[in-house]
């Protein structure tokens, strides 16, 4: 019966309304995957749509274990789950899998995924851990402990990948945590005053190590129509796709840049531009607004979180799904250079997606226990 009874204070407390705008901006990007990969003149239908399906259900079983067994257990591996992430990350540069001028995808058998994105989690867990077990601000050598371990060493060792993107967003989302536990004032002085200075310094050592694909993204972000055929050709299909959708837009599975193949990563990276074809300024608006909603829910959850942990998982997970959708929409609206982050829950891809459902199931979790009703 205490079984029971513990079962059904689980569903009054869990947060259905996440669930629900999780699915829906799901649904939306299945929907949009199969009009974006439909076949204009063959009949043979790509199974991206069906793949896409398969790894959401993946991804909500995924969600119901993370979100049921109570987080504490994740404070108490922290450091453990963290150590096992930087393994993968240095394993794939030996045994990874390389693919698209990149080594980024490790095998188990007929399963392959990229520990990077599972890393981004194994991360703000360990982060939230170190956090929460320093009393008052974050003083000098605990915060070049904390940016060495979380900060720097994880971000080389996807650098060396190269996955740019992914590493930015994870340094990004370490500063953002470390700002939100509050830090000396000359700590954070010099931070800001690094920030200014050291890309104008070290910009020439760093366009150096980069990649050709990295500099022609750079150099597309700056002057697109300098080569409109060339570097700069995806960031103008960008906006001519989501330009043609006007206001209320031509109306689902009536795209054109999608299935004629002028929209390169149409169902990847660039999966918002079909949509915005199809939807129009005004359905552009609605999705928006449901991403919108969900980071307001999941800082909603850290506020309401019953201890420093949870609150700082929160924080960095809203955070970086956040930082996803930001750095997305700016690279397909030509304010950002293309630096291959995926909008969460849309983009067609595996370990994303599974990854992203953790997330969310995390934060489901956090608020669930926000209360001694679950205990």
């Amino acid at each position: 019966m205490w079984f029971l009874q513990i079962n059904r204070k689980y569903l009054k407390q869990f947060d259905w309304y996440m669930l629900s705008l999780l699915l829906a901006i799901s649904i939306i990007g299945v929907m949009t995957i199969y009009s974006a990969t439909r076949p204009v003149i063959t009949t043979v239908q790509p199974n991206y749509y069906i793949k896409q399906m398969v790894w959401m259900l993946m991804g909500l079983v995924a969600l119901l274990v993370a979100a049921v067994y109570d987080y504490s257990w994740l404070r108490n591996s922290a450091y453990f789950l963290y150590s096992m992430g930087l393994v993968m990350l240095v394993l794939v540069l030996f045994a990874g899998r390389r693919g698209m001028g990149a080594q980024r995808w490790l095998e188990l058998g007929p399963v392959s995924f990229q520990p990077s994105e599972l890393f981004r989690i194994l991360l703000i867990i360990g982060i939230s851990k170190y956090l929460s077990t320093i009393k008052g601000t974050l003083t000098k050598w605990p915060f070049f402990i904390s940016l060495t371990l979380f900060g720097l060493l994880p971000f080389v060792l996807i650098l060396k990948q190269p996955h740019l993107g992914t590493g930015l967003v994870l340094l990004a989302t370490f500063f953002f945590l470390v700002i939100a536990k509050k830090i000396e004032k000359k700590i954070l002085v010099t931070l800001i005053l690094v920030t200014l200075v050291v890309p104008t310094v070290a910009g020439k050592l760093v366009w150096r190590h980069l990649k050709d694909y990295q500099k022609n993204r750079i150099l597309a972000f700056i002057e697109p129509e300098a080569d409109p055929k060339g570097i700069g050709y995806q960031i103008e299909q960008s906006k001519i796709t989501i330009g043609s959708g006007q206001v209320l837009g031509r109306g689902y599975l009536k795209g054109t840049q999608g299935p004629l193949r002028f929209l390169p990563e149409k169902h990847t990276d660039f999966i918002y531009c079909v949509f915005a074809e199809e939807w129009g300024f005004v359905g552009s608006s609605a999705i928006v607004a449901l991403y919108l909603l969900l980071f307001l829910r999941g800082i909603s959850t850290a506020v309401k979180s019953k201890d420093e942990f949870g609150r700082y998982l929160a924080l960095g997970l809203t955070f970086m799904l956040f930082l996803y959708f930001f750095i997305n929409m700016g690279m397909v609206l030509g304010m950002m250079p293309v630096v291959g982050v995926p909008i969460p829950f849309m983009s067609y891809g595996g370990t994303t997606l599974i990854t992203n459902y953790i997330a969310i199931g995390i934060l489901i979790n956090i608020r669930m226990r926000r209360s001694a009703l679950c205990y």
